[in-house]
């Protein structure tokens, strides 16, 4: 890469070259993303690096991810253009951090470092949020995840996804996506409900009512427009137009 795009080469070697593994890349990365007056560089990568440390995990969902923006996304054709471009791989990472912080009980800084992100990169995941691995959230713009929603294995989403709440209570108040689901660009989830295993959700709809496993729905409000007979995971193929037109006549 730097010998086809010299003018990149010294951004490449700070963000890459220069570090022994992937854990101290990231690490740097972000950092120098997120920092700030009052979330410094140095601080912020000594942060990171440490929650990799503690929690290999945090680590594994991320090359998950990484596997999952390349395989999906055909804009992806390096696994250094995700790291180093993709806002949306970025703000997961981020996400992950504020996580393992929240765990912690270190609630403050985790909300710092998420107000951080969403003024950066124009994500907001709450830091209690639970994130599976393997998840791709495309373009990314607009997204927003609340406190209290869970979202599966190899989930795939795009831009302005809202998984919100309902209600003022303090309890579970946000939905819950199942594994292998996608939903398209503008899609609205509401409440505390579960969109099911494998289900695919039209661009533009908004979901009030549970969604069984491996259906296609689509609509304001969203309703169940195909039962999937062959059970596979949407989020894969991330194929944004077919089962959605029944049938139709040129």
């Amino acid at each position: 890469m730097q010998e086809t795009e010299p003018l990149l080469a010294s951004f490449l070697h700070t963000n890459v070259l220069a570090h022994q593994s992937l854990a101290k890349a990231l690490s740097h990365l972000l950092a120098s993303k997120m920092q700030s007056r009052t979330l410094l560089g140095t601080q912020l990568m000594r942060l990171i690096f440490d929650a990799y440390q503690e929690e290999p995990s945090i680590l594994e969902a991320c090359m998950a991810d990484m596997e999952a923006a390349k395989e999906r996304d055909p804009a992806c054709d390096k696994y250094t253009q995700c790291i180093l471009y993709f806002k949306g791989f970025q703000a997961i990472q981020c996400q992950r951090i504020a996580h393992w912080l929240w765990k912690k009980d270190r609630k403050m800084l985790a909300i710092a470092l998420q107000s951080r992100v969403s003024e950066v990169l124009h994500v907001d995941i709450h830091p209690a949020a639970q994130l599976g691995s393997g998840v791709l959230i495309d373009h990314a713009t607009g997204v927003v995840i609340g406190e209290t929603a869970v979202v599966g294995n190899n989930v795939s989403m795009l831009h302005h996804v809202t998984l919100g709440g309902s209600g003022t209570g303090k309890g579970v108040r946000h939905p819950t996506i199942g594994d292998g689901a996608l939903l398209g660009a503008g899609v609205s989830v509401l409440g505390p409900i579960r969109v099911g295993a494998g289900t695919k959700v039209g661009a533009g709809s908004v979901v009030v009512k549970e969604l069984p496993d491996y259906c296609v729905a689509v609509g304001v409000p969203a309703r169940i427009i195909k039962q999937l007979q062959i059970r596979r995971e949407p989020s894969i193929d991330m194929d944004q137009c077919d089962d959605f037109i029944l049938d139709y006549v040129i």
